[in-house]
């Protein structure tokens, strides 16, 4: 037998057996607001305090800027199991964290509120996990904004309705989540590790500070202008020439920079459109800068893997025979942060350009051979760490599909 709820946002089809019950039904007190104290640097004479900032998207206590707090009610603030905090304000309203003991002893501050889920009659993983649905994203949207600016109180998240299913099948569906995230959360930690590892290679290798093996031929120090047949910059066909664009030529700008090895266009114009502009071919195996772009974009490297027009953002750098493409874009990657202050403009906030970029000095292995190498090498980890990540995107997946399904009934797990 199937109950339908009544109210059009919070509909959901329950299953026998199963409750909607507000969340302040759940608990074993009134929800509360955390102390109003500032943070101190972090000591352990204090305990920890967490605030809305080290909550990660997904749920997690994030210590990396570990504050500590002084407070005169440190036994009324202090988390205890069972205990989920949810964010009250700001861009982050909604956002939840629930506590773990591994995580120590945490104060919870003013701008989260606390539900002290009560154990005896409901699993609280099963609940923080109905607080991370679709369902209860769409519920904190519409109530948050009632006031014009986002928030949500006490009052209105003890009556979020919570589809509740048997205590025997919460334990159920939460070790099942538990389960996935635990999967997920190692695949993260062992992305980040690799991404580690890999950055110091780059660095080591790039440098010569670590040389493969096989090789110990001479380094030499050149110019970019030294090792590139040429640097093709380009441009943007009007906008008011609809015949320009939608052609069958992939045009790039700097927005897709990030993908690092570049295998989709920004869109597609016509041979006219390249024609009457300045955009310009950049041939296969080119490397690119962004010398422009909002935020980190500007000094980005990327690798091109098939031809494609230029817009006036992005360089494109052909190389000569002194240098193997791959390497030369392993080289440009590392050089990051100098490109950036390298910049024209007042204070690093302009661009790059086509004679700043040629007189960057490099040094580099004489011996091509070696380049090769050193770029088969950080090339084998960057693969290994897109897998890692495309696994894990797809375990995300998964998650979010078993969430949905669990969480609501319609996929019943035998207890």
């Amino acid at each position: 037998m199937v109950e339908n709820n009544a109210n059009p946002l919070m509909a959901v089809d329950l299953p026998s057996g199963w409750d909607l019950i507000p969340l302040g039904s759940c608990v074993t007190e009134k929800l509360s607001y955390g102390v109003n104290a500032p943070a101190i640097p972090y000591s352990g004479n204090h305990p920890s305090y967490i605030r809305i900032t080290d909550i990660t998207e997904d749920g997690q206590y994030c210590d990396t800027d570990r504050k500590s707090v002084i407070t005169q009610d440190r036994e009324k603030y202090s988390l205890r199991f069972g205990d989920i905090v949810l964010a009250r304000t700001g861009a982050s309203t909604g956002k939840s964290y629930l506590y773990d003991e591994n995580d120590g002893e945490l104060i919870y501050a003013g701008f989260l509120i606390k539900a002290s889920v009560d154990t005896k009659n409901f699993n609280p993983r099963f609940i923080f996990e109905q607080l991370r649905t679709q369902r209860y994203w769409t519920w904190v949207s519409a109530t948050s904004m009632r006031s014009g600016q986002p928030g949500i109180n006490g009052k209105e998240y003890s009556s979020f309705l919570l589809p509740i299913a048997p205590i025997e099948e919460q334990d159920a569906i939460a070790e099942t989540l538990l389960i996935f995230n635990t999967h997920i959360n190692s695949l993260a930690e062992l992305i980040e590790k690799k991404k580690s590892i890999r950055d110091g290679a780059l660095e080591d290798l790039i440098s010569g500070r670590t040389r493969l093996d096989e090789f110990e031929g001479e380094r030499k120090e050149y110019t970019i202008d030294d090792i590139t047949l040429s640097i093709i910059t380009g441009g943007t066909p009007s906008t008011v020439h609809p015949e320009y664009w939608g052609g069958n030529i992939p045009w790039l700008s700097s927005t897709e920079i990030h993908q690092k090895r570049i295998t989709r266009p920004t869109t597609y114009i016509t041979d006219i459109g390249l024609q009457n502009s300045s955009a310009k071919m950049a041939p296969s195996r080119s490397v690119l800068i962004a010398l422009a772009g909002q935020g980190k974009t500007r000094g980005t490297a990327a690798y091109l893997t098939s031809p494609m027009a230029l817009n006036q953002s992005l360089a494109a750098l052909v190389t000569n025979e002194k240098c193997n493409p791959e390497f030369l874009f392993f080289i440009i990657e590392s050089m990051y942060l100098s490109l950036r202050e390298l910049s024209s403009g007042d204070g690093g906030r302009g661009g790059l350009n086509k004679k700043l970029i040629e007189g960057v000095m490099v040094t580099i292995p004489v011996d091509v051979t070696e380049q090769e190498a050193i770029a088969a090498a950080l090339t084998a980890m960057d693969e290994e760490i897109k897998a890692l990540e495309t696994e894990r995107d797809k375990m995300i997946q998964i998650r979010e599909g078993a969430m949905d399904d669990l969480l609501t009934g319609r996929v019943r797990l035998i207890v």
